[in-house]
């Protein structure tokens, strides 16, 4: 047979993966256990170069040399069991591609063992929800560069399109992709709660109705905050419930799902040694959202008083939240990127930071007009690993803080939460500090477990019998 490409996986994401690559002149043939999800993808293909297989020998039988198959199926066990089913039928130079959110470490296992078998392998970072997948999602396909050659064509003519060409790139060896994807979902998870926390404080500190709030985030679409998650934000501001006729916002309970790629974002900055305090902040208000029976029990019994009175007037508020918007999101991007700079080196993934950022620019969720400026700065200075060092953004975070100090002072009046907000404070306060206080740090560890410590005056690793003449009885 002569079809161009095979989908595994006829969900929401693949079903959407395939029409929109039949419709760049493609064949496609698809599969799925499921035969009411192949019934509804030929009912949407009508006349398109789109079959359905009802087996992995019958999808791989109809594929043409080298043959390439794409997984759009869920991480972890299923996509084990479908390469276990699949591999055996493949022959050496074929291509697979897992484009699901699969686990980084799961990706570089699947990588080295189908590598050494002769079969190419790509993990690839897709992103775009549904409405990206059928019309142009955002691509990161790691693996090595041959792989990534025999595949491009298709994936060049699927993806999502800025002034800068096609939204797709090798990103680099391994598990590179699904790497980049991770981090991409890191910095969105703490995007997203920045802005929902400017949103908190708008609403229960500034008294902003939901048209009010729309209109604040609806601004932002013709500046420099421009982004995907502004902008859908001020639409869901407008959406009325059918049931009540209330805003909807006001009907959804507040607690946040996720999938755990944020969770993974912070467990890998941790194991090396990448302080990520947005993105952590990001995830913990995740858990923190969930525990409502909890929280609404907390509440009940200490009933903090309320303040009425909004010491700085509702205009000079929104300045704030605009700057120190700017000043977090940035720093959220900042810290993503030096992760991603850490772990290339690490695992020796050779990603070009200033390509990631070129690929995040159209179709994918974290799409922003800061990515302009971002990716100038990766260009100018490819070493670079934190965005507080770089000419551009040192001089913008400066001018910056005293608005995010501004709006956590607000906070604190009105006994509101920014741990975002703080969290980049924070960060980005101890960063810009010569010396911090952990030389008390290192007298504690060596006091009570001879762990030695640094000196300023000399070099080596040493070690005190400290004074126990106010040690307490344990």
């Amino acid at each position: 047979m002569n079809v161009n490409i095979g989908m595994i996986g006829l969900g929401t994401m693949g079903r959407n993966l395939v029409l929109n690559i039949a419709d760049h002149g493609f064949s496609v043939c698809g599969y799925d256990k499921d035969e009411k999800q192949r019934q509804h993808l030929m009912e949407e293909a009508v006349e398109k170069p789109v079959s359905v297989a009802v087996s992995l020998e019958d999808l791989v039988s109809k594929l043409k040399a080298p043959k390439v198959v794409m997984l759009l199926v869920p991480a972890g066990a299923i996509v084990n069991m479908v390469l276990e089913e699949l591999s055996p039928l493949l022959q050496k130079g074929d291509v697979i591609i897992d484009g699901g959110n699969s686990y980084y470490m799961d990706t570089a296992k699947h990588y080295q063992n189908l590598q050494s078998s002769g079969l190419h392998f790509i993990g690839m970072g897709v992103s775009g929800g549904e409405e990206g997948a059928r019309h142009g999602p955002s691509l990161m396909p790691g693996g090595n560069p041959e792989s990534y050659e025999v595949v491009r064509p298709i994936l060049e003519s699927i993806a999502a399109t800025s002034d800068e060409g096609p939204c797709v790139a090798w990103m680099g060896n391994s598990a590179s992709g699904h790497y980049v994807k991770m981090v991409h979902n890191g910095i969105e998870y703490a995007i997203m709660q920045l802005i929902t926390e400017i949103y908190d404080l708008l609403k229960n500190a500034g008294g902003f109705n939901n048209k009010e709030l729309h209109h604040f985030f609806n601004e932002w679409r013709q500046s420099e905050l421009q982004s995907f998650l502004a902008d859908i934000t001020a639409d869901i501001f407008l959406q009325k419930d059918e049931e009540t006729a209330n805003f909807l916002v006001d009907q959804i309970q507040d607690k946040a799902r996720q999938k755990g790629t944020g969770m993974w974002t912070s467990q890998s900055a941790m194991e090396l040694n990448v302080p990520l305090p947005v993105i952590d902040a990001a995830v913990t208000m995740r858990f923190l959202s969930a525990m409502k029976e909890e929280r609404v029990e907390a509440a009940e019994k200490i009933k903090q008083g309320k303040v009425e009175v909004l010491s700085i007037g509702k205009e000079k508020l929104a300045e704030h939240c605009r700057q120190a918007m700017y000043f977090a999101q940035a720093l959220s991007y900042g810290q993503g990127l030096h992760l991603l700079s850490i772990a290339s080196v690490t695992y020796e993934y050779k990603a070009d930071l200033a390509e990631v950022l070129r690929v995040w620019k159209s179709g994918c969720i974290i799409r922003s007009a800061m990515l302009n400026d971002l990716r100038k700065e990766w260009l100018n200075d490819p070493a670079l690993t934190n965005i507080i060092l770089s000419p551009f953004f040192s001089k913008k975070l400066f001018h910056q803080r005293e608005h995010v100090a501004a709006l956590i002072q607000t906070a604190i009046q009105f006994k509101l939460s920014l741990p975002c907000f703080s969290a980049a404070l924070n960060y980005y306060d101890a960063y810009n500090r010569a010396r911090l206080p952990a030389n008390l740090i290192q007298a504690q560890r060596d006091y009570f477990g001879a762990h030695l410590y640094e000196r300023i005056d000399k070099t080596g690793r040493f070690h005190t019998e400290w004074l126990h003449e106010s040690t307490s009885d344990q």
